[in-house]
């Protein structure tokens, strides 16, 4: 039959957002408006026959597509270091449908809103799965948030630390109050790289030791860079209650009671953690290897079961990769020298197969993990009501995945532009079978096969 308008996948282990374990259930995509227009629950073995394509994945699981909520896509300006093609194949390969793309490192920033219709049009065509902003703050840009949200991104980050890239430098107490302004009372939300040096906390005090050492760069960023940040922000969100503001890639444990006495108050407050946090420690990390560099950095076997706990009882909401790649030339991987190295972790694609590998261990459920990385994430970028959920009236984003297979790690199996990874070498558990962006297949594993009629996201 060609081109059928509707079809269904039946499964006997869809995860549902109101249910604690994989259900079956059969769901209907229209295609031509790419939407979920019914979910019968229950026995699958009376599929309807007639003008429907009809997909019985067995016991194969179906998820809704991964929303990555951090990701730096780097185009126009770096897109030697990765671009909107290659960045949203690789996120498509593993089950992510939607990312919302970082204000830095392109060039220009997304700062403006002459830079956001450049970020924009350099996207457009390119992308594989959808795509969403978001915008940024610096000194001195506060007239063009409100502009910003006008156009349609979904929040602003800012860096209380030097960012690294000249182009979006670092905001102070002074700074932010006056962006405070401008947002109160807004449909937004705030982002923070929560980092904050004081004249007893410096990221310099290492710079004599041996720079080639894990532990010379760990003792650089300490706990209370964070601990610092997170305060302040938590000050100054009692002062402008209305706002969310929400903490990027929490590394810290330490940073913990202060997030939750902040919360206690009511404060509008979210926090995103990591794959690698939850999945790496500090040490399994070899001297002399920068590719294992991230700001803020990767710690202890001690606080990252903190961090897992954290996300388990709901302080954490959410997970995402930080997908933060650059050329290898700026890893200084010959020298080893992880001080001097661009600090990123690249790992798009990975995500699902990460989580779920270290979080069988650890008896974590695949509805927990489509919580923290779908659910959650699309309702923190302002997605939720069409993103992130199995669920009639949001997008067809599915993606049929075996919970079963594994797989290593090899630079052959990842598809963003440069590729090095932490994770090179692990075995992994968890395989994306196919991907569904709006009802059309668009990635096929078994076949090692892209849809033939190229990308097909939308800029949201």
């Amino acid at each position: 039959m060609a081109n059928p308008r509707f079809f269904k996948i039946s499964s006997q282990n869809v995860v549902l957002p109101d249910t604690e374990t994989p259900q079956a259930a059969v769901i209907t995509v229209d295609t031509d408006t790419g939407k979920i227009v019914d979910i019968e629950r229950g026995a699958t073995n009376h599929l309807p026959q007639g003008d429907v394509q009809i997909i019985d994945v067995g016991a194969k699981f179906v998820l809704p597509g991964v929303v990555d909520a951090h990701v730096h896509l780097n185009e126009p300006g770096r897109t030697d270091w990765e671009g909107f093609r290659t960045g949203t194949r690789a996120a498509i390969s593993g089950g992510i449908t939607t990312v919302v793309d970082m204000p830095l490192n392109s060039i220009p920033p997304n700062t403006t809103l002459e830079n956001f219709h450049v970020k924009r049009a350099s996207a457009e065509g390119q992308c594989w799965t959808d795509v969403a902003f978001w915008g940024g703050v610096i000194p001195g840009n506060q007239k063009d948030l409100k502009p910003l949200i006008a156009a349609g991104v979904k929040g602003f980050k800012c860096f209380l630390i030097e960012s690294g890239v000249e182009e979006f430098p670092c905001v102070d107490e002074h700074d932010l109050r006056s962006h405070l302004d401008q947002l109160q009372g807004e449909p937004t939300v705030l982002l923070f790289h929560a980092e904050l040096e004081d004249p007893s906390c410096s990221t310099k005090e290492a710079l004599h030791l041996n720079p080639t050492h894990y532990e010379t760069f760990l003792s650089s960023r300490p706990d209370a860079l964070e601990v610092n940040a997170i305060s302040l922000i938590t000050r100054l969100q009692e002062e402008y209650p209305s706002l969310r503001c929400h903490i990027v890639h929490l590394s810290s444990s330490s940073a913990l009671p202060t997030i939750r006495a902040a919360r206690s108050r009511g404060s509008k407050l979210t926090v995103e953690t990591c794959f690698h946090y939850l999945c790496l420690s500090a040490g399994m990390i070899p001297n002399g290897h920068p590719e294992f560099k991230c700001c803020p950095p990767i710690r202890d076997e001690g606080n990252r079961e903190l961090l897992w706990q954290a996300l388990i009882d709901g302080t954490i909401d959410s997970v995402v990769s930080d997908h933060s790649p650059c050329i290898t030339e700026l890893k200084k991987l010959d020298e080893g020298d992880i001080m001097g190295a661009w600090g990123g972790i690249s790992s798009l694609g990975l995500g699902l197969s990460l989580l779920w590998t270290e979080g069988k261990r650890r008896g974590i459920t695949i509805n927990q993990i489509i919580s923290w990385v779908s659910r959650k994430t699309a309702e923190h970028a302002g997605l939720s009501e069409v993103k992130g959920s199995i669920a009639v009236g949001h997008d067809g984003d599915l993606v049929i995945w075996d919970p079963e297979a594994e797989f290593k790690v090899s630079t052959e199996s990842l598809y963003f532009k440069n590729k090095l990874s932490a994770y090179e070498g692990m075995t992994l558990y968890g395989v994306v079978l196919q991907t569904f962006l709006r009802g059309s297949l668009v990635y096929d594993s078994v076949k090692k096969d892209f849809d033939a009629r190229g990308p097909r996201g939308k800029l949201l």
